[in-house]
């Protein structure tokens, strides 16, 4: 047995964190209790709280660290992902994958919704004891390209499943993929429960998909690329029009919206009609990062609809790290607390992945792992100095 003790216990179980508190927990992280300490225990300044869930990630990118220009707005940042993918040697990228999954579990990640175009983190993922879900995510603008990229995703399927991951086909966004592959592969996704989609990242990929204009719309017209359906109406409609024409409304499994930068009211409304268990996924630095924008966290709020946290790639972020995430939001948006943003970065994330029983909350039975923060500030909240270690 082991016991660990701080000045907060983020349990996730009920709603305010116990004070000067404790967690026990058996040799293999199965936890026993939690509670407050005993008189004149030592109690370290920081929290401990669940091992965290990245909902969305994309691993394999990882060997891009460093190599992207900054506030280039989603055409300039598809620019150079086109120009930069596949620059580096298998050598590199495996150990820069190993690398970035290291670093994850350090951290105190325990579980994560990565994104795949290729089996290149396949044999890391079988191997490492960070759990993923794997999203094998396809593209396709020609309608001809639908068959030949349904049957390439459908054998990278079989590969990972071959190596006991958790994997399916994902659709990647409205305005990389044919209506018609859109439909395919959500289909074929949500035959796992599971789907993964880019939705409303930015105002360009808006105004492409309303106007048929902006900076994208032109990048996809300059390079030969077909561009997608104009429809007048947010992407997340059409993407929303797209899975009810593919498999009927209300939609069964978890549907995970990544970004939502441009949500509204409208929308989210729309997609708990057509949902029946939506997620919102936000990765705020990525954000900053490609188009120096935030997502409307109040409408997401409101919504009601389960926010969750990703850290999305090294192509459009400095690091893979939750703790500078949640203090990303908890700067733009001072009215979040501590205690919710835990609930998003855990157990929403948790929920989302179908791993409640295992992860996201201390509770009795549970295995989420622990993780240690340190760094607060006098009132109990993030700063730019805070970071996060596994405890088990």
């Amino acid at each position: 047995m082991r016991r660990f003790t701080a000045k907060y216990v983020y349990t996730l179980a009920s709603a305010e964190p116990i004070l000067n508190g404790f967690v026990e927990v058996s040799d293999d992280g199965t936890v026993i209790k939690a509670g407050p300490c005993n008189p004149g225990e030592e109690v370290p300044d920081g929290a401990i709280t669940p091992g965290f869930v990245n909902a969305h990630c994309h691993a394999e990118l990882s060997y891009m660290k460093g190599l992207f220009r900054k506030g280039t707005g989603m055409a300039g940042f598809i620019d150079q992902i086109n120009e930069l993918r596949d620059t580096s040697s298998m050598e590199d990228k495996l150990a820069a994958l190993k690398e970035a999954f290291d670093s994850l579990w350090n951290q105190g990640v325990v579980a994560m919704a990565d994104i795949s175009n290729c089996d290149d983190s396949f044999a890391i993922k079988a191997s490492h004891p960070l759990y993923t879900r794997t999203f094998l995510e396809v593209f396709g603008a020609e309608p001809s390209e639908c068959k030949t990229v349904m049957s390439y995703v459908l054998a990278l399927q079989k590969k990972a499943l071959a190596l006991g991951l958790d994997a399916a086909p994902t659709p990647h966004s409205c305005y990389t993929m044919s209506p018609q592959l859109v439909e395919a592969s959500s289909a074929e996704g949500l035959k796992s429960g599971f789907l993964s989609f880019h939705s409303e990242e930015s105002a360009e990929e808006e105004e492409m998909m309303m106007y048929g204009r902006g900076p994208m719309w032109d990048n996809r017209v300059r390079n030969g690329i077909p561009t997608p359906p104009v429809t007048g109406t947010s992407s997340l409609e059409y993407f929303l029009d797209r899975l009810r024409a593919a498999v009927g409304s209300p939609v069964e499994g978890h549907v995970l919206l990544v970004h939502e930068c441009c949500l509204t009211a409208e929308g989210a409304a729309l997609a708990k009609k057509v949902l029946k268990e939506p997620f919102l996924a936000v990765c705020p630095l990525s954000n900053l990062f490609i188009h120096n924008a935030l997502p409307p966290i109040p409408v997401m709020r409101d919504s009601g609809i389960p926010i969750c946290v990703g850290t999305d790639s090294l192509s459009s972020n400095d690091k893979l790290c939750i703790v500078d995430e949640l203090f990303c939001l908890q700067e733009a948006f001072p009215f979040l607390t501590l205690q919710e943003l835990l609930q998003w970065a855990c157990l929403n994330g948790a929920r989302f992945l179908s791993k409640a029983d295992v992860f996201g909350s201390i509770e009795e039975g549970k295995r989420p792992g622990l993780v240690f923060i340190d760094g607060f500030t006098a009132d109990g909240r993030l700063s730019s100095s805070s970071k996060s270690v596994r405890l088990c």
